[in-house]
Order: structure tokens, then C-alpha cells, then sequence
């Protein structure tokens, strides 16, 4: 992969941003915000869970604020780009990034000596949103196993001959896998990345170019219901009422096996913190209302949002922290 360095614009030089202005011009600057439309960056191409997140809550600020908020897709190096144009924008609230474990936990630190910008200096996190089940599911497409001990044993008795999809080396997903075969007594079985990210695992999984693969229950449940995959486990903390026969990877006896992704908002770190607020309070409002919470629960994801600003810093940073120690130990790599 190439290194993501980039020249700072004469704008950016130019840019007087509201955290110099006096006091009393914040004030007015905040109570006035949003005057014109703000963009949300998501890493990802539309239809993905990212995706549905910021549209769910693009929506519901713009009917609090009267303003749009518009989704601009940027996919591409895990998340990188994205995060990089967030860092290139103004400080002034009018762009912020919905971002998800992958792309703003993992990849800062797998990306860390490629990138030209500082991760945890430049972006902060505004509000952690919603937590993503995952399920490890099989392919109907002439593969036996029907449950996780029938996967095991069947790994067993055919050493490399199991194939799993992941979006790449490093991705969450594939850390999973790893540490379920080790866990399971050490399975060998074969990862099988898939450039086009979780949707071309999917379609992998569905024409049986791989056996099996983590991927998340929002983008598979459907699948799963028509039974063009079978759901070996999941990845959360209780049960889904939509897979509901469906036991969690704690109850099979893999605890601790499998990542709850979640999706949360950020934005330049020298942003306003006055703005940051008005923007996490609005997020906040607008996740509770009746009409996002029933496309989130339909999409089965637990809303589960931070409470301050301090409390997201925190967060991610914990977050980050854990996920360092395992790319280190697993010596997780990005793909060149």
C-alpha cells in the first residue's frame, strides 16, 4: 500500500478556526450551528451497516436541526482515507465520520506507520452510537457441519481443507477465526481474504468459495432466514430474538470469542469542545426517538450510547489500547 501523506491546503493554513474566536463569538458561533449542511463521512459503500447508521442518524438531525446532514461515502485502506479527510477538514463541525472498530480502533494502529497524520491526536470521538452482533455462519453449498461442535470436529478430521472469508489480514473478523482454532484445540484452517470487505465475504459464503466466516447478524440475518447460510453461533451478549434458536459463543463454551462491532461518531480534535457538545447532545436526542430506535432494533443493533464526551475519550481509548495488545501478540499486519 502506498503511504497516505498529503500536503495540507492553503485553506487549511488560512482556516481561523472557532476555537480562537472570543468567547462571546463561540457563543453566538455554537448557538447558531448548524447554519449550512454538514457532512457525515462513512468509510464504507452504501448499504453497509456503517452506512445505515449514518443515514439513520443524518435523518434524525436534520429533522432537529432543520439542516441536512449529508452521507458522503469514502471507502477504501480500511477506513484510512475517511479519516484522513476528516482530518483535513475545517474544525467547526460541519464534517464529522461515522466510523466502526475496524476503521477507527484497528486500523489507526495497524496503519500507524503510514499515515502522516496522529489518529489519537487529530480525531476525538463524539459519541459512542450502537454495538453490532456478530455470528459465525457456514455455507449451505456442500459443507455438513450444521452446528459449532460439528464444525470442530469436521475441521479436525479435515486439517487445511476448511476455508475462511475475511475482509483481510488484521480485520477483527480474522482475529476471531484465529482465536477460535486455537481455542477449539488448535483447528488449521485457511483464511481466504476478500478485498470488497464483509459484503464480498458474504457473497463468498453464499456461492461457497469459503466454508465459514465471522460477519456481523445485520447484514446476514436475511440470508440466514431463507437458509442460504446456517448460523453457527453469535457473537453477542444474549441471545436475538430474530435468530432466537441460535445459542451465543459463551454458551457453546468459546466466551470471550468473537467481536461485538460498534459504530460511533467523531470529529477533528480541535473542534470546539462547545460544538462537540451541542453535536453529541443532538446525536444523543436523536438516537432516542421512536423512529430510530425501530430501524436500529430492526437491523438488530444495541443502542448503547456514551453519556459525555470525557466518557467517549475514555472509551475509545481503552478500546484502543486492547486492540493494540492483540495486533502485538497476534502480529496482525495490514495487507500491502
Amino acid at each position: 500500500m502506498h503511504q497516505l501523506f498529503y500536503r495540507p491546503s492553503r485553506r487549511k493554513f488560512l482556516y481561523l478556526s472557532a476555537a480562537v474566536l472570543p468567547a462571546a463569538s463561540r457563543f453566538a458561533w455554537v448557538q447558531n450551528y448548524p447554519s449550512r449542511p454538514v457532512k457525515i463521512i462513512v468509510p464504507f459503500a452504501p448499504g453497509g451497516t456503517t452506512d445505515i447508521v449514518a443515514r439513520i442518524l443524518a435523518e434524525e438531525l436534520k429533522n432537529s436541526f432543520g439542516q441536512a446532514f449529508v452521507v458522503e461515502n469514502k471507502p477504501g485502506a480500511d477506513g484510512i482515507l475517511a479519516i484522513q479527510e476528516l482530518t483535513r477538514s475545517g474544525a467547526d463541525g460541519y464534517t464529522l465520520m461515522i466510523g466502526s472498530v475496524a476503521t477507527n480502533a484497528i486500523a489507526p494502529i495497524l496503519y500507524a506507520k503510514k499515515i502522516s497524520f496522529n489518529y489519537e491526536r487529530d480525531v476525538v470521538p463524539v459519541m459512542r452510537l450502537v454495538d453490532i452482533p456478530g455470528v459465525l455462519v457456514a455455507t449451505t453449498r456442500s459443507f455438513p457441519p450444521t452446528s459449532l461442535p460439528e464444525l470442530v470436529d469436521y475441521a479436525r478430521q479435515n486439517p487445511g481443507k476448511v476455508t475462511y472469508g475475511t475482509p483481510g489480514i488484521g480485520n477483527y473478523a480474522h482475529y476471531d477465526m484465529v482465536l477460535f482454532a486455537k481455542r477449539a484445540g488448535g483447528l488449521e484452517i485457511i483464511a481466504v481474504p476478500n478485498k470488497a470487505g464483509a459484503s464480498g465475504v458474504i457473497n463468498d459464503l453464499l456461492v461457497g468459495t469459503v466454508q465459514i466466516a465471522f460477519v456481523n447478524a445485520a447484514s446476514t440475518a436475511s440470508h440466514i432466514q431463507a437458509g442460504t447460510l446456517r448460523a453457527l453461533a453469535l457473537a453477542n451478549h444474549s441471545r436475538l430474538a430474530a435468530l432466537a434458536d441460535v445459542q451465543t459463543m459463551q454458551e457453546l463454551g468459546f466466551d470471550g470469542v468473537g467481536t461485538i462491532a460498534w459504530q460511533a461518531l467523531f470529529a477533528p480534535a480541535s473542534t470546539p469542545s462547545e460544538t462537540l457538545e451541542k453535536i453529541r447532545v443532538a446525536a444523543a436526542e436523536a438516537m432516542q426517538k421512536s423512529s430510530a430506535v425501530q430501524a436500529l432494533q430492526q437491523q438488530a443493533f444495541n443502542l448503547v450510547p456514551t453519556r459525555s464526551l470525557d466518557e467517549a475519550r475514555s472509551w475509545l481509548a481503552a478500546g484502543m489500547n486492547e486492540w493494540r495488545k492483540i495486533t502485538q501478540e497476534k502480529k496482525l499486519a495490514p495487507q500491502n
